[in-house]
């Protein structure tokens, strides 16, 4: 009686222990394919980071925080950078603070209820700025130059602009 008490105990570890390997080589396999799996996830995310970091840079590159010459040419003059750059930036937003029906440098007029304003603007280098406007219904871009005169005011002139068509 003793033996086949240690014959079914036998043979009810074996089986225990044959149902234990099986079922941790089928969970190391899982982990095994989703391990595979996410290196190729982080592979392909790293590739379409690096993609994205290329196209920023390209996209920036026409922009005075990357262009070293221009930077070079304002701290030559003595200026602070960074003070100007919020200055340029501000003299043009706050054109859009005005009486009337004509903007100060937009040279058209509202055909909607509300004013011309300028959206965006970015500085391409020393002397040039490119900025978009709008009265809410019509869009449309301008490109000017800037100066500084003898007096540090910030002088800006219209070169180009248009305004998108209107399709109605």
């Amino acid at each position: 009686m003793k033996s086949r008490i240690f014959m079914y105990l036998f043979i009810f570890s074996a089986l225990l222990c044959i149902f234990q390997y099986a079922n941790s080589k089928n969970i190391l396999d899982k982990y095994e394919v989703d391990i595979k799996k996410l290196k190729a996830t982080v592979e392909e995310k790293e590739q379409a980071i690096t993609e994205l970091e290329d196209q920023n840079f390209e996209l920036n590159y026409f922009n005075i925080d990357r262009n070293d010459n221009a930077l070079d040419y304002f701290i030559m003059q003595g200026y602070d950078v960074d003070k100007l750059i919020t200055a340029i930036h501000e003299g043009l937003y706050e054109m859009n603070d005005y009486e009337g029906e004509d903007h100060p440098i937009v040279p058209f007029v509202s055909m909607t209820e509300s004013k011309l304003v300028i959206n965006k603007i970015r500085i391409l280098n020393h002397r040039w700025i490119v900025a978009n406007f709008t009265d809410g219904a019509n869009w449309g871009e301008i490109f000017l130059t800037y100066e500084i005169d003898e007096e540090n005011n910030l002088k800006y002139h219209l070169s180009e602009y248009f305004m998108y068509p209107t399709f109605n």
